[in-house]
């Protein structure tokens, strides 16, 4: 690719560490229902496909959807309330994108993360003037790996495919990418890095400074 145009974010493990938010908040739900917590590591391998999907992993098939429901709903105010207690940007995500900005680069979220939480984690962390557009799970009809958020960015910010990256830490935004036909950049250090084994991208990086060099170079 050359002169790559508009850079799409997943959030969870590529631009913020918030597992031990997300931990602490599944434990909490399970807890409302009378439930032993899990193991962390074991939670973290169920992020990535939105909220719903989270906790009927964290609960498990057996439970009753009555269950998931009365879980899912106190999750979601509970994780509200806790979104940035421990939940940072990881180390070279916010000078990675000032540069990108300044570049004049067209910067975008795109997680399956509701999207009510998700703006008010990108606002609380100060980098929520960094994007033109910020999509959540509940923003279209279909969550990733359905490419309908990407397609959606391209038509309103007015870039191509060929212009545009999705940048994930996972075999999720991984297909999401190929899904829409679009370049596919991976980082090492997130949730689920060991899924891009099966999905590997074009691009793989170990920190989000990497990603800003490799823009820099393909004017």
């Amino acid at each position: 690719m050359s002169d790559p145009r508009l850079l799409i974010f997943d959030l969870d493990g590529t631009l913020i560490d918030s597992q031990r938010d997300l931990a602490t908040s599944v434990n909490a739900s399970r807890a409302h229902l009378g439930l032993e917590p899990l193991e962390d590591q074991l939670i973290y391998s169920y992020v990535g496909n939105g909220a719903p999907v989270l906790i009927r992993r964290a609960l498990g098939p057996e439970a009753a959807q009555g269950d998931v429901d009365r879980a899912l709903e106190f999750f979601l105010h509970y994780y509200h309330e806790h979104k940035l207690d421990f939940t940072r940007l990881y180390p070279g995500v916010r000078e990675a994108l000032d540069e990108l900005l300044a570049a004049g680069h067209v910067l975008a979220v795109l997680t399956n993360k509701p999207w009510r939480i998700s703006e008010a984690i990108v606002e609380g962390l100060g980098v929520q003037g960094h994007f033109r557009r910020v999509y959540g799970g509940n923003s279209f009809a279909e969550k990733k790996p359905h490419p309908v958020g990407i397609d959606t960015l391209m038509a309103e910010l007015s870039v191509p495919r060929e212009r545009t990256v999705m940048v994930g830490d996972s075999w999720v935004d991984i297909r999401t990418a190929r899904n829409a036909a679009v370049m596919a950049c991976g980082v090492t250090y997130g949730f689920q890095p060991e899924s891009l084994k099966a999905d590997p991208p074009d691009l793989l990086i170990d920190n989000m400074m990497e990603m800003a060099a490799w823009v820099r170079a393909n004017p």
